[in-house]
């Protein structure tokens, strides 16, 4: 799983907003290999017992004006911050849930996941 924490933190947008936690792309790639063996040891901890830790689970909602000066509801989007980590480690999960759950021949493949 390592590797794949690697290639996940590789995969990362620089120079974004951290979420909650406080932790940034650019924080979690400069302590390198102790960095990537700790994300590592939290999302197999979080894999284990099935538990996100409340850090990490909690998010800041902003909402934007879409124009200057709006106060209508409407006129507003909502984005919000969360953890890098819980972010992007989502996304290479459900990329490759979306490559194990392929049909062929009308027929459903679904690869055991792999640690």
């Amino acid at each position: 799983m390592k590797e794949e924490v690697e290639t996940a933190i590789k995969k990362m947008k620089h120079g974004k907003t951290t979420g909650p936690d406080k932790i940034s792309v650019e924080l979690i790639e400069a302590l390198e290999d102790f960095g990537i063996g700790k994300v590592t040891h939290l999302l197999n901890e979080i894999y284990d017992t099935g538990q996100i830790p409340t850090d990490l689970s909690k998010s800041i909602f902003i909402a934007l004006p879409k124009k200057p000066g709006a106060t209508e509801c409407e006129l507003h989007r909502t984005i919000s911050l969360m953890s890098h980590i819980t972010k992007n480690t989502g996304k290479d999960h459900n990329a490759e849930n979306k490559e194990q759950n392929k049909t062929r021949n009308s027929r459903r493949t679904v690869r055991i996941c792999r640690r």
